[in-house]
């Protein structure tokens, strides 16, 4: 399959589905692709050296001129982080509404690529149309600005993309979801629904940012000495409360970390928290008193280079935290993080920092993703033929598409990345699976992550390393011992390095005078040699590396 023709539409996630994190669906129609989404997700404790994923997008991008645009439905991280490190490689023009164009231009000006990404900013409600695709922006709430979802119509129907979202009766900050015209499709007929998955497992509603702020100013006016508040620095609703909670309590507000800052600039850019309470600097802090301060910080996922774990450590230039003190984490734990959000708070508590963390006693925090009840409504609102679940692990889609048919939804497809999708004409079919791989920024390049680069960086992780330099003659006998250097391998008392110069004179003398000319064959055999030594002394498999010099 190449070109999806005028008689189809087809879906496809290349990232989103099967996962949480690093978005990246297509739609298929007359000779045209959609892409709604680029984003990102963050390496782990498998990942040595990486900080950030993303979706291969190389199946779309062997078809770039057939890409019509780029819909960024909210400006979250695993929404819209991509696109600077992925947009050379697609070169499509990107829509988005304003905060999120906001959010994205400063991502381009730090990548150089601020005047040549072609971005149209959308209205909220704005309706355009891109290639064969006729959209519609729909308003909804979620934990960010401006989230999104959309509409895209076809000659088949429409299909009602939900991007992230939740209903907030009090969002606090933005726009209400948008129910007129949610109701407005349905009653339209929709053809299907590609939904939200995380919070399907979590009973009732996800709760309002309203409740979270009530709640939050009466946590900070029982706390003394100094607080430290952290929570996902897009979530701008929330550091609003947070920074409300300050002044409630008679504490000034600090803004700590550059995203925080970043984020209140946009969001003040597009006409939002001109009202947001005056900040002191981080350089200014110090001189205040302890119960007259209280510090909103990044890092509540237990990021190395974020404020709060350089406070937590005593790397912060101009912020500290104190036996007393106390620190609060407004936010949830993104599954794969609990051992770095364990780290931080452990090392917090260390210093004698009390850590609150939401929980029964302490409600200060609701996420912005629709548990079942919200999920319900959604279905009796739009009524889709086919319901087509994302943004969630393989579990979480099979239990959404179970929720979708006890709501009456006639079809269900679970389509991980990957995962080709004809929606229509006919029944909703799985017509074929195309390459759906991960990239990994590192450093200022992008790599694949099961690429021989990553895979060597991880052999190096946990077996270490052995190299050897072999000295011989034009006719493969050795002129000297040969030199073997270890990396990341106990020997203190140099007894494995004896061996494995032991073992790889043996391997000399075991080859033939032809194979002793031969520098290809030597190198095999001392590979080989070096391997065997050191998983019979440490039973591990380390990268091996042979350097022959002839003189």
């Amino acid at each position: 399959m190449t070109v999806p023709t005028n008689d189809e539409l087809l879906f496809l996630a290349l990232g989103g589905a099967g996962e949480i994190g690093m978005n990246l669906n297509l739609y298929g129609h007359a000779g045209k692709w959609l892409m709604v989404d680029l984003g990102i997700a963050f390496g782990d404790d498998t990942m040595p050296g990486v900080e950030v994923v993303m979706p291969d997008p190389s199946f779309i991008e062997e078809r770039r001129k057939d890409l019509a645009g780029i819909i960024i439905t909210h400006a979250h991280e695993d929404h819209l982080g991509a696109v600077a490190d992925l947009w050379p490689r697609l070169e499509a023009p990107v829509y988005a509404t304003p905060f999120a164009a906001s959010v994205l231009k400063r991502k381009l000006r730090e990548a150089g690529l601020f005047n040549t990404v072609p971005i149209t900013e959308i209205p909220l409600g704005g309706e355009f149309t891109v290639g064969p695709f006729e959209l519609e922006m729909i308003t909804m709430t979620h934990s960010i600005l401006e989230p999104n979802a959309l509409a895209v119509r076809t000659k088949f129907g429409t299909v009602f993309h939900t991007g992230d979202w939740k209903i907030d009766p009090e969002p606090l900050l933005g726009e209400l979801t948008d129910e007129r015209t949610l109701k407005r499709i349905g009653d339209e007929g929709a053809l299907a629904m590609v939904c939200d998955s995380t919070n399907v497992f979590v009973e009732g509603e996800a709760g309002s940012e309203a409740t979270v702020r009530a709640n939050l100013e009466k946590l900070v006016k029982t706390r003394k000495n100094r607080v430290a508040v952290t929570c996902f620095a897009s979530n701008l609703a929330r550091v609003e409360s947070i920074a409300k909670a300050a002044v409630a309590a008679g504490r000034h507000p600090v803004l700590s970390g550059r995203a925080l800052q970043r984020m209140v600039e946009a969001a003040q850019e597009c006409g939002y928290l001109l009202d947001f309470p005056q900040t002191v600097s981080e350089q200014d802090a110090g001189y205040l008193p302890r119960e007259k301060v209280l510090l909103i910080c990044t890092g509540s996922q237990g990021e190395p280079r974020a404020s709060m774990a350089k406070i937590a450590t005593g790397e912060h230039r101009d912020l500290v935290l104190e036996a007393g003190d106390t620190a609060i984490f407004s936010s949830r734990v993104i599954p794969g993080n609990e051992r770095p959000v364990g780290r931080l708070q452990n090392a917090l508590t260390a210093r004698g920092v009390e850590v609150i963390s939401d929980g029964p006693d302490e409600h200060i925090h609701v996420s912005g993703h629709p548990a079942r009840d919200e999920l319900v409504r959604m279905y009796q609102w739009v009524r889709p033929r086919i319901a087509l679940p994302v943004h969630g692990e393989v579990r979480h889609m099979v239990e959404h598409a179970a929720l979708a048919r006890q709501c009456q939804v006639p079809e269900t497809v679970v389509a991980p990345n990957g995962t080709l999708v004809r929606l229509a004409p006919g029944p909703a079919t799985i017509i074929d699976h195309v390459p759906a791989g991960r990239l990994a920024r590192d450093g200022d390049g992008v790599i694949p992550l099961e690429g021989l680069a990553l895979r060597e960086r991880r052999k190096l992780l946990w077996n270490g390393a052995a190299a050897a330099t072999l000295v011989i003659d034009q006719q493969g006998r050795p002129k000297a011992a040969p030199v073997v250097s270890l990396r990341g391998m106990e020997d203190e008392e140099g007894e494995l390095a004896e061996a494995i110069v032991a073992g790889l004179k043996e391997m000399l003398a075991d080859l033939s005078a032809a194979e002793r000319r031969d520098d290809g064959r030597i190198e095999d055999a001392a590979h080989k040699a070096l391997r065997r030594v050191v998983r019979a002394h440490l039973g591990k498999k380390p990268l091996t590396d042979v350097h022959i010099v002839r003189i």
